[in-house]
């Protein structure tokens, strides 16, 4: 569980309209624990965790939205009672249907990544307001046979299809209000893959980048 101090520090929690000043620590994590709620810190932003998963070859998993034409790297949100690491694999086994024990823990991001969601997809009527995404990037190796990977575990289906692809390929086809944020995670981490030219590859893909 998340200590108060974790909290405190990175969530603004909200419980049917009432202010986190309503609340001491202790009633806060009291609350949490009847009352529906969610995350959203002082400056609009979701707490949450987004996965690149490898394979031997350094190629990433690439997931495809279910009843979509879009395709994007697993992510989900931290619950109240999460830390980073515990939600990743939380939503690694929602998403892909697999376990920690299917995949080796190579690195993460140390500070928080941002992305701001488009006017459009803000929903101004809802509070607290979200704005957009903050988020602890994961790097991981897949250990087992990707036959293990499914979609049916988690509540609600994020995906139906996946494929391997090079490692800079989702710059280019991933959405545009990602691609900034996908950019700085891969960048970070992507020496625990690759030489130093790492950088130096990306350049392509990023020519042929969708704008929309």
């Amino acid at each position: 569980m998340a200590s108060a101090a974790y909290l405190w520090n990175n969530c603004a929690i909200h419980f049917n309209g009432l202010s986190e000043y309503d609340f001491s620590i202790q009633s806060m994590l009291r609350a949490a624990n009847n009352t529906g709620f969610y995350m959203i810190d002082s400056k609009g932003y979701r707490p949450n965790v987004g996965i690149i998963l490898c394979n031997d070859e350094g190629r990433v998993f690439w997931a495809k939205r279910k009843g979509a034409n879009s395709w994007q790297f697993p992510q989900g949100g931290i619950d109240f009672d999460e830390d980073p690491e515990t939600a990743m694999y939380r939503e690694l086994w929602e998403e892909t249907g697999l376990r920690a024990e299917h995949v080796q823990l190579l690195g993460r991001t140390r500070y928080w990544l941002r992305y701001k969601l488009p006017e459009r997809y803000i929903r101004k009527n809802s509070l607290p307001l979200c704005i957009g995404q903050k988020q602890i990037w994961f790097m991981l190796r897949l250990l087992s046979d990707e036959s293990m990977v499914r979609f049916d575990c988690g509540q609600k289906q994020e995906f139906d299809n996946f494929k391997w692809v090079e490692y800079w390929y989702p710059l280019q086809d991933v959405v545009y209000f990602k691609r900034r944020v996908y950019r700085k995670a891969m960048d970070e981490l992507g020496s625990l893959l690759m030489a130093d030219d790492v950088q130096v590859d990306a350049a392509g893909y990023l020519s042929g980048c969708r704008e929309s």
